[in-house]
């Protein structure tokens, strides 16, 4: 009995995947990507005899019969998915049958669209003095966000914030973000498809943003990223390099 190995091919460039990625992904018997999100590009590295199966068009049972019917044959199978799958990937579900199958897996990390997105950005999320946290979330949809978990609830931290899969309500969200406490000339930048040709950024505040994206006809596949890093001024330097500190490598001038 072969594996199954879960596999983060990156946020969009098909150089993004990561070396250990695309070696699991060359040697792969079947290959079930998800088709809705993924760059079709990374397949290119599959071997033409590789089986492949699109799970944009499966439902949940249908990507378990094809994992465990593949492993069970003696066949490596390879679960691509888009970005990294650690958080709203949907394979907790897949790993728990797996489980329930005495199948073995194991993971593949992959570069998020949020360090994309990021990249894209020229930012760092983090800064000395202005915040050392990064909250990803998302509005609710037709999943569900726990209460204590509402964006304006987040927002009250003014802390960096990602949010996935809310250009679509943009406007409330912007609504939410304000109500739960950033000024409204927090500096907003919005990325689509991050890192992909077609990438496209909008940048303005939580008062212009919903009518920037808006004109330039983003509705989907796209990050919101919100806080003072995105325009920093006055963060303190960082400590690791300052020539009067002292770390485990580096004696400080006195």
């Amino acid at each position: 009995m072969k594996k199954v190995v879960f596999i983060g091919a990156g946020p969009g460039d098909p150089e993004l995947i990561t070396l250990k990625g695309k070696r699991y992904l060359e040697q792969a018997d079947v290959v079930i990507y998800a088709g809705s999100l993924l760059n079709p590009q990374i397949l290119n590295y599959a071997k033409p005899s590789a089986q492949l199966y699109d799970s944009a068009k499966m439902s949940l049972p249908e990507v378990l019969k094809v994992m465990v019917e593949g492993a069970k044959a003696g066949k490596l199978v390879a679960r691509v998915n888009d970005g990294d799958p650690s958080f709203y990937g949907a394979i907790q579900e897949q790993m728990d049958a797996l489980d329930k199958e005495k199948i073995e897996y194991f993971r593949v990390p992959g570069v998020s669209c949020l360090q994309g997105g990021a990249a894209a950005l020229n930012r760092e999320l983090t800064l000395p003095n202005i915040t050392q946290t990064v909250i990803i979330t998302r509005p609710a949809g037709r999943t569900p966000v726990p209460e204590a978990e509402t964006i304006s609830k987040l927002a009250a931290h003014l802390a960096t914030m990602v949010i996935f899969l809310g250009t679509p309500h943009i406007a409330r969200v912007v609504e939410e973000l304000v109500k739960g406490g950033y000024p409204k000339d927090t500096p907003v930048s919005v990325v689509y498809k991050a890192t992909w040709p077609e990438q496209k950024i909008v940048k303005g505040t939580l008062n212009d943003i919903v009518t920037k994206v808006k004109a330039a006809g983003i509705t989907e596949t796209a990050l919101i990223y919100v806080g003072k890093v995105l325009n920093p001024q006055g963060y303190d330097l960082s400590k690791l390099y300052d020539p009067a500190f002292t770390t485990g490598f580096r004696k400080g001038e006195e």
